[in-house]
């Protein structure tokens, strides 16, 4: 039966782990794996603009020695002349061997997994789920705090359309000793179903405030979201909305020494480039280790050993 990937629920914690693992033996040993997926085609099916998912799907189908065919916005798809998604997924399961898929609505990446008979990720949908990113962040982390338990983790921003933050607390509730602070302006609080489904169903500790600075010295991971403008309905909310948090290096200055600092990318202006040089500023890196777990995700969809 084909796998797919569509929430980074459908892994389990041992799932997690092997990934991890494989990423972490592709970073060892990359010469190993540079002819893991010869013959094999990955499909990108970008309806919505992205720079590090994008490219970074295709540099690990290349770095596997596959092939990457696909299109980067849905206007030069057949999608601009009314195809669905559903039958796009069957006409591109004919050329290729896997795809990664985003698309602006919740949902179609499922719809393109339930039509086709080989594996669908899914890239990105909507304000819903971005299980990639997710495996991205947990690498990150592993190779940056050596762990993934025990670890107070802060998110900050957008937390109501992040679909990042709400993959991200759906992956490691999963850890022991992890503990969530989540900083929001009020409009922009954790939606309900995670706060219920996830956070309160398995009794995992959590703090929601307004106030960054104030839980700053506290936190093992800090991870910044910007607020996305293009999940508002209304500009003037978003303009309002869009400088709640700027992180600058006076606010660290109670931060933990070792403090990682994450951030999904785009930046706006919510991490001050200053921030940049500071050793603590993972962000970079985490888009390196963004290639490297979807190479071994890849593998594990395909059944490549």
């Amino acid at each position: 039966m084909k796998k797919d990937l569509i929430d980074i629920q459908d892994l389990s914690r041992e799932d997690i782990d092997e990934l991890i693992a494989v990423a972490e033996d592709i970073i060892a040993d990359p010469d190993k794996y540079a002819e893991k997926c010869r013959r094999k085609k990955l499909a990108t099916l970008f309806y919505e603009p992205s720079t590090r998912t994008r490219l970074s799907f295709e540099a690990a189908m290349y770095e596997l020695g596959g092939q990457v065919i696909g299109f980067s916005e849905a206007n030069s798809s057949s999608a601009a002349k009314g195809e669905s998604v559903a039958d796009t997924a069957r006409t591109v399961a004919c050329f290729a061997d896997i795809i990664a898929m985003r698309h602006p609505k919740e949902g179609a990446p499922m719809v393109a997994a339930r039509s086709t008979h080989i594996p669908v990720i899914n890239a990105g949908d909507g304000g819903h789920n971005h299980p990639t990113q997710t495996l991205t962040d947990l690498l990150t982390i592993a190779r940056e705090k050596g762990r993934l338990d025990d670890l107070t983790i802060g998110c900050c921003g957008d937390l109501k359309f992040g679909r990042t933050v709400h993959s991200l607390i759906a992956a490691m509730h999963r850890y022991p000793g992890v503990r969530f602070v989540l900083i929001s302006p009020e409009e922009l609080v954790i939606p309900e179903h995670v706060r219920t489904d996830i956070l309160q169903a398995n009794n995992i500790e959590f703090l929601e405030t307004r106030d960054l600075e104030a839980v700053m010295p506290e936190l093992d991971i800090l991870y910044m979201t910007r607020v996305q403008r293009e999940r508002f309905f209304n500009e003037a909310d978003y303009i309002r909305l869009k400088d709640s948090y700027i992180l600058t290096p006076d606010k660290l200055t109670y931060a933990k020494p070792d403090l990682a600092i994450l951030h999904p990318l785009p930046r706006v202006n919510e991490i001050a480039v200053a921030i940049d040089s500071d050793p603590r500023a993972c962000y970079f890196r985490q888009v390196l280790c963004g290639k490297y777990i979807r190479m071994a995700l890849i593998l594990k969809l395909l059944g490549v050993k």
